[in-house]
């Protein structure tokens, strides 16, 4: 026999049952987006290769690692995008939409793709929620991603169950000499660093701070810090972002250990993390990388951004039963229609009313069937009301109004005044 046809390990659908949630989240975010004046950019799944290499680093696990990739039937090397950033400025350097020092909010929603070791809130297909900012260089608008984010948590019900972490990388002068320290500092601790940070050490050394490794971590603790190394810029612009948070009463706590996985960063750098995931403890990341945009062959132009992780936050949300109720109701009202000249009326009455109430959620009965299977169908949808069509109806011209959900007797409304008694009881109430 055939194998069965299945999903690609660490690939995973979304099911009808799981979407409100997802589309409750993605909803809620793009309203505050919208609210705070960035505007949605689209890019494509797939990319040259090289524009992650590039961006990205060709030494970093991602790259390394993790990536997608494929030759495509011209020779091209392309990778399905393992993150946003590059990708969007990409596009916005393609387009030139950041020429003249033309400042820019953008953000995007999709699919990104990393070949890791799926588990619990770690998936080989994920989805994120992507902010990109450019040529606006203050702490000022690093502290608004941070606010928004802030605001974020405080919709949604998680603030309490979130911490942010915030560190300094400096600019790439400084974050030099504060490598060539760490090299030496840690070479000569060489034989009590982990496999993989012996490794590193030679690759990407300032990726050794964040290793899991305890023996490691313990070689760190008095390790240079970046800190003792930062440019005066950076580190007032750092002092600026802290007296920004401090104003807004964001608490956050500094990490000197915080460096991202990723080479573009510069200055800012920062975590949202939270205890209530098990391992994966990171929703939200992001951090200034002004070299970036320079580095894939356009003209110097200063950037800021994050991501958020749509499967962690949804989990959160569930986790910490933080699910509106309403959303778990997809259906309002459900139509009743018994016999032929009843579906047509039912199905014009519809429509109407739709009219009337484009936000009401109104489902009418597809298949026919008896009285207790239509009925049966009304009550399985979730719906607060069933309408109810049938001969007597028809011939007063009133639909039956009957509460599925709570008290309340089964009434007639005349077919005029149907829209004006479902505002009343379902829109407002």
């Amino acid at each position: 026999m055939s194998k069965s046809l299945q999903a690609i390990r660490g690939m995973n659908d979304i099911l009808p049952e799981q979407t409100p949630l997802w589309r409750y989240f993605e909803g809620t975010v793009a309203r505050l987006l919208d609210n705070y004046g960035y505007k949605q950019i689209r890019m494509p799944i797939v990319e040259f290769t090289e524009l992650f290499k590039r961006s990205i680093g060709e030494v970093t696990d991602i790259v390394e690692k993790e990536m997608y990739t494929f030759e495509d039937r011209n020779g091209d090397s392309l990778t399905l995008r393992p993150e946003g950033t590059a990708a969007c400025v990409r596009a916005v350097l393609e387009h030139g939409i950041t020429g003249g020092g033309q400042v820019q909010k953008l953000w995007y929603i999709g699919p990104m793709f990393r070949h890791e070791r799926p588990q619990k809130g770690r998936y080989r297909q994920f989805h994120q929620i992507g902010l990109e900012v450019f040529n606006l260089d203050g702490p000022d608008i690093d502290a608004e991603l941070i606010t928004m984010t802030w605001r974020l948590w405080g919709e949604l019900g998680i603030r309490d169950a979130v911490k942010l972490e915030l560190n300094s990388l400096g600019t790439s002068e400084s974050r030099g000499r504060y490598r060539e320290a760490l090299v030496e500092y840690l070479s000569a601790h060489h034989d009590k660093l982990d496999e993989d940070s012996q490794r590193r050490l030679k690759t990407n050394p300032l990726r050794v701070l964040d290793t899991k490794n305890a023996d490691t971590q313990a070689v760190l603790v008095d390790a240079p810090k970046m800190a003792d190394y930062l440019d005066d810029e950076s580190r007032a612009h750092f002092e600026g972002l802290k007296a920004r948070l401090d104003a807004v009463g964001i608490p956050y706590v500094l990490n000197p250990k915080l460096v991202r996985g990723l080479d573009y960063y510069s200055k800012t750098v920062f975590e949202w993390v939270t205890d209530k995931l098990g391992a994966q403890g990171t929703v939200c990341a992001g951090g200034r990388y002004d070299g970036l945009v320079e580095q894939m062959g356009g003209k110097p132009t200063t950037g800021v951004g994050f991501a958020m992780g749509i499967e962690r936050l949804v989990l959160m949300l569930e986790t910490l039963e933080q699910i509106p109720k309403e959303i778990s109701r997809q259906v309002d009202v459900y139509l009743c229609a018994f016999g032929e000249e009843a579906e047509l009326a039912g199905l014009a009455l519809a429509e109407r009313v739709r009219d009337q109430l484009p936000n009401l959620r109104l489902q009418v009965n597809a298949g026919a069937g008896s009285f207790k299977s239509q009925f049966k169908k009304a009550d399985k949808s979730g719906a607060l009301y069933a309408l109810i069509l049938g001969d007597d109806e028809m011939a007063q011209q009133v639909v039956g109004f009957k509460p599925l959900r709570g008290q309340g007797e089964q009434q007639s409304i005349a077919w005029d005044a149907l829209a004006a008694h479902l505002a009343t009881c379902v829109v407002q109430g």
